[in-house]
């Protein structure tokens, strides 16, 4: 594992940029879980994220669902969901959008969302008050303190939550628990190397891609720099950012198979677009964007035809 990059140095400059310096000096707090905190509880922080662009989705949705114009929730609510009255547990829920469609997608089904933090959750559920979504409910705990039921949940629901986990197989083991006989897990997450430790081999193949973009396309969002190269992530820097950022991710699916049976499990990829364009997504906003997307997205395709994907969506059986 690299300790710090240049790569660290450059993101440092750029969350000064595009958060400020309060936020930087939260990183120096002592506690581990302030520090994951306040990587989440400011909602309005303007980033450029590179899976909120609307090809990336439709890619995702097709991986998923085999349709560019569904959602992978309403693709579980037609295949699992639907006419079923359900206890769905999510964990790590931030502001519950996904939870809050599923609930949407299923007023016969009852949604508790678990985050800790008060105050994402609280945007959730003014969110559910406007919409008038009444069969979800909130609570703002630490998951490893909150008493949850044993053989309780019919659906334990996970979307990019369960990489800040440690201890993949004990916590798994724990959500088969609370799952009734026969419960599904569902996931959509970040399966990939522990701590975005990426190996050579895939550090060359995003630097490969990265080079074929014009300047234009690779200037930093909210900076004058220019990403011309990728550097990969030190281990020092992701733990004074976020101490549960991918702090055990490699384990995810060897413990989802050791304790569930997999009914799907669809690689969605991610190996190479998530580190290309994080901070630059924003500069493909316009026709000759798409089409330099279209050619990143071929470019991964081709990756992942000899390479395990970064990203899994997933759904799976308690096994007795």
């Amino acid at each position: 594992m690299k300790l710090i990059t240049i790569e660290d140095i450059r993101d440092i400059y750029i969350k000064f940029q595009q958060r400020g310096l309060a936020f930087l000096l939260s990183k120096l707090h002592v506690s581990a879980t302030a520090k994951t905190k306040s990587s989440f509880n400011d909602t309005t922080i303007d980033v450029s994220y590179w899976n909120q662009h609307p090809m990336v989705r439709r890619r995702w949705n097709e991986f998923i669902t085999g349709d560019k114009d569904l959602r992978y929730e309403e693709y579980l609510s037609q295949k699992y969901f639907r006419g079923k009255r359900l206890k769905i547990l999510g964990i790590g829920s931030g502001v519950c959008s996904h939870e809050l469609f599923i609930a949407q997608l299923n007023p016969n089904c009852e949604v508790t969302c678990i985050d800790f933090s008060d105050k994402l959750l609280g945007e959730a559920k003014q969110t559910a008050e406007e919409k008038k979504i009444t069969n979800i409910k909130f609570v703002a705990e630490d998951i490893y303190k909150v008493s949850l039921p044993q053989n309780y949940y019919d659906v334990v629901f996970f979307h990019s939550s369960l990489h800040h986990f440690d201890d993949l197989f004990s916590f798994l083991r724990m959500v088969k628990e609370v799952l009734v006989e026969n419960g599904l897990l569902v996931i959509n997450e970040y399966v990939g190397p522990t701590r975005l430790q990426y190996s050579k081999e895939q550090i060359d193949a995003i630097n490969s891609g990265l080079k074929t973009l014009p300047d234009s396309y690779k200037k930093i969002y909210k900076s004058n720099l220019i990403k011309k190269h990728y550097y990969g992530s030190g281990v020092l820097r992701m733990y004074l950012s976020d101490p549960s950022e991918c702090v055990d991710s490699s384990n995810i699916l060897p413990a989802a198979r050791h304790y569930f049976r997999a009914l799907e499990e669809k690689r969605i990829g991610g190996n190479i677009l998530m580190p290309l364009l994080k901070d630059i997504v924003h500069n493909f906003s316009n026709p000759e964007g798409d089409m330099l997307l279209e050619r990143l997205f071929e470019y991964e395709d081709k990756y992942l035809e000899s390479h395990e994907s970064d990203f899994v969506f997933g759904v799976y059986k308690k096994c007795l």
